[in-house]
């Protein structure tokens, strides 16, 4: 069974949408990669079996191919976890494959199947948003840096599972809940107006504070 979904991967400090294809086929239970794949994404396949399964979702024992177009360039970063996933799911009956259509998917897999924040998420939505996706999913740690790219939705996620769960409803996940704010705890310190002499020093102190800026201090007390 075939299936394919879209992923997006960094050439340079551009983003590269890349089609990612599964072929599931019978003969002995193998799972390769092709397409110009780095070592980082090659590696993938032991990050995606085990996030297959420990996301409660069954391996397919059969002989699978991915495949990454275009075929003729290289393809860098850990951001294709996740589309690599999804396809295989999508293969094997898992994950519906129409729910893929107009949809890029970025994102490194844990073993556990929870998904990290990558480098590139910015480069990747606006090369999502070029190629013609109308959603782009996302690692719930970039949401904030994906939502400054317009004319494409953002869903964040969490897991694996969140992500078969939304192709099948529909739904975004539901976003982790703010964590509340302390009460700042305001101290009240010295006043430099109460320091007698040392000008240079008070004028210092004054454009270090007042522009954020690193401050040593060299010498005795007073």
């Amino acid at each position: 069974m075939l299936s394919a979904a879209r992923g997006c991967a960094l050439q340079g400090i551009t983003g590269m949408p890349v089609m990612v294809e599964c072929d599931l086929a019978r003969g002995l239970p193998s799972f390769d990669i092709v397409g110009l794949p780095d070592s980082t994404v090659r590696e993938s396949r032991e990050r995606v079996r085990a996030a297959i399964r420990n996301s409660g979702y069954e391996f397919p024992l059969s002989r699978i191919t991915v495949n990454l177009a275009p075929a003729d360039v290289r393809k860098v970063g850990l951001g294709l976890d996740l589309p690599i996933a999804v396809s295989i799911l999508a293969a094997s009956g898992q994950a519906p494959q129409g729910g893929l259509r107009g949809v890029t998917l970025v994102g490194e897999l844990s073993l556990e199947g929870i998904i990290r924040p990558v480098r590139g998420i910015l480069p990747a939505c606006a090369g999502a948003r070029k190629a013609g996706s109308e959603v782009i999913v996302v690692p719930a740690g970039n949401a904030n840096e994906a939502m400054c790219i317009s004319g494409v939705s953002v869903v964040a996620a969490r897991s694996l599972g969140e992500v078969v769960k939304f192709l099948i409803t529909g739904i975004p996940p539901q976003p982790p809940p703010a964590p509340e704010e302390a009460a700042e705890d305001v101290h009240s310190g010295p006043d430099f107006a109460q320091v007698l002499g040392q000008a240079a020093a008070v004028r210092a102190l004054k454009i270090a504070v007042a522009g954020g800026h690193n401050l040593i201090m060299v010498g005795p007390p007073g």
